[in-house]
C-alpha cells in the first residue's frame, strides 16, 4: 500500500464516524517558543499526522460531510515565501503534499478563517456541527489551536454545535495497521540495541547521564530523529521515583540501575524498562525482588488475548503481589501494597508513548499494542525494579515486540560478564 493510499484509508475511517452536515478541522500544530527567537523542536499533532502523513507546522486539514454523506476534503498549506525559504527552507508545495496524503484539493492557511466562516454565513453548505480535537489533560496547560478555535466558533456562531473529535480518532488509532506495527517493531529493535550498548558500558563510579548518552547515540546512529520520551536512568534510591529524570547522580558499586527508555521511529514509540546491577551481579535480595517482578510480568503476559478486560491485568498483578510480598515478609496484608507498587501495569502505545485508548473497561482486541510494566519500589532499601515490554494482541494471544531484549537474571549477568 502506498503512503497516500494508507492515509486516505485513515481519513475514510474517520469520515465514517462523522455526522452528516458536519465539518472536521485538524491543525498540524506549531513549535512552542523556548526563549527569545528559539523554539522547541516541532512535533506534528498526532491526529493530523494520522490523517495526512505530513510533518509540517502551521497547516490544517478540513473534511466536510454533506447531508447525503458525501465528503470533500481540503489541505491548507503555507504560501511560498522567498525569504523564509532562504532561512528555514521552502514551504511544502501542493504536488508534494498530494503525493504524501492523497488529498487533491488545497488552499492556503491564511484563507482558513474566511473559508470556515463562509460555511456558516447564509448556511449554504448546511454545516450544523464542527468537530475539533479537544483533548485537554490539564486546566493550566496552554490552549491548543483547536481549543482556541472552538472558543472562537462558539462566540461567533453560537448556533453551531462543536463536538470533540478526539474519541473518534482514539477509536480509529486503537487497532494498529500492519504499517503501524512495522514502525513499532523497528522502534523496538533499535531500543534493544540501545539497551545492549548501555549494558556494555556500565561501570560503578559512572554518572547516570553517561549511560543515557549511549542510548541517545544508538538512536541517532540508527536514524531516529528523537527518543520517544525523556529517558530515565535511575541508580539506587533514585529508582523509587517513577518519573525520575535528572540522570545526574553517581552510580555506586552495588546499586541496581532502573532504566525506562525507548526509540521513536517515524513518530511511533517504543517504551521499555530494564533493571540491572551496576557491578554486573545481583545481590540475593536484589535477585529476590527482581524475580518477583519478573514473575508478575509473566503472569500478566499469560493473560493477554482478545476478550480479556484491560483492568483485569492490573487486578491480577496486585493479587499476585499481595501473595508474594506477604510470603517474603515485606507486607502483612493487601492494604500495604500501595507503599511498594503505585502505578498501572499497562498503557496503550503507538503514535504517542502514552497512546490514546487508555480505558480500564476496554476489552482487548487483535491489533492493540500496549506495555506490560510491573514494578516494585522498596525505598527503605534503595531498591527499585521495573521490567517493561511492548506487546501486540494477536488473534489467539500476543506477540512481544520487545521480547528479544534480555531480562532474565542469568542473561543479564552473563552478558555483563562477557562484555564488561
Amino acid at each position: 500500500m502506498s503512503k497516500k493510499e494508507y492515509y486516505t484509508q485513515n481519513r475514510e475511517k474517520i469520515a465514517a464516524k462523522l455526522e452528516n452536515g458536519s465539518m472536521l478541522i485538524i491543525f498540524s500544530g506549531v513549535a512552542p517558543v523556548k526563549r527569545g527567537d528559539e523554539f522547541y523542536p516541532y512535533a506534528p499533532q498526532r491526529n493530523f499526522l494520522y490523517s495526512t502523513g505530513i510533518e509540517r507546522p502551521n497547516l490544517a486539514y478540513i473534511q466536510k460531510k454533506d447531508d447525503e454523506g458525501k465528503t470533500k476534503e481540503t489541505l491548507y498549506l503555507e504560501r511560498f515565501d522567498e525569504l523564509v525559504a532562504k532561512w528555514d527552507g521552502a514551504a511544502l508545495d501542493a504536488d508534494a503534499a498530494k503525493e504524501i496524503s492523497g488529498i487533491e484539493n488545497y488552499a492556503y492557511i491564511d484563507e482558513l478563517y474566511g473559508h470556515v466562516a463562509a460555511a456558516f454565513v447564509g448556511r449554504m453548505e448546511k454545516i450544523r456541527t464542527v468537530y475539533l480535537d479537544l483533548e485537554n489533560r490539564s486546566l493550566t496547560a496552554p490552549n491548543t489551536p483547536e481549543l482556541d478555535f472552538a472558543k472562537l466558533l462558539r462566540e461567533k456562531f453560537p448556533d453551531v454545535t462543536v463536538k470533540n473529535a478526539h474519541p473518534i480518532f482514539a477509536s480509529a488509532r486503537l487497532i494498529k495497521s500492519p504499517e503501524e506495527i512495522e514502525h513499532l517493531q523497528k522502534a523496538a529493535d533499535i531500543t534493544g540495541q540501545a539497551f545492549l550498548a548501555m549494558l556494555r558500558n556500565t561501570r560503578p563510579g559512572m554518572m547516570e547521564y553517561e549511560l543515557e548518552a549511549h542510548l541517545d547515540y544508538t538512536y541517532k546512529k540508527n536514524g531516529c530523529r528523537d527518543r520517544a520520551f525523556r529517558s530515565i536512568v535511575a541508580a539506587g534510591k533514585n529508582a523509587c521515583v517513577l518519573h525520575y529524570g535528572d540522570n545526574d547522580s553517581p552510580i555506586a558499586d552495588g546499586d541496581l540501575i532502573l532504566t525506562d527508555f525507548g526509540a521513536q521511529w517515524k513518530w511511533y514509540s517504543a517504551d521499555i524498562s530494564r533493571t540491572f546491577p551496576a557491578n554486573g551481579k545481583f545481590s540475593p535480595r536484589q535477585k529476590e525482588l527482581y524475580n518477583i517482578v519478573l514473575g508478575g510480568m509473566k503472569l500478566v503476559m499469560g493473560m493477554i488475548k482478545p476478550g480479556v478486560v484491560f483492568k483485569q491485568l492490573q487486578e491480577s498483578l496486585k493479587e499476585y503481589y499481595v501473595k508474594r510480598l506477604t510470603e517474603i515478609g515485606l507486607i502483612k496484608d493487601k492494604e500495604e501494597l500501595g507503599k511498594y507498587y503505585y502505578h498501572g501495569v499497562s498503557h496503550m502505545l503507538g503514535l504517542e508513548t502514552h497512546d490514546v485508548g487508555n480505558d480500564k473497561d476496554l476489552v482487548l482486541a487483535e491489533g492493540m499494542v500496549f506495555t506490560v510494566e510491573p514494578g516494585l519500589y522498596v525505598a527503605e532499601e534503595g531498591i527499585g525494579v521495573r521490567i517493561e515490554d511492548d506487546v501486540l494482541v494477536t488473534a489467539d494471544g500476543y506477540r512481544n515486540l520487545t521480547g528479544s531484549i534480555i531480562k532474565e537474571v542469568d542473561e543479564i549477568e552473563e552478558f555483563m560478564a562477557q562484555n564488561g
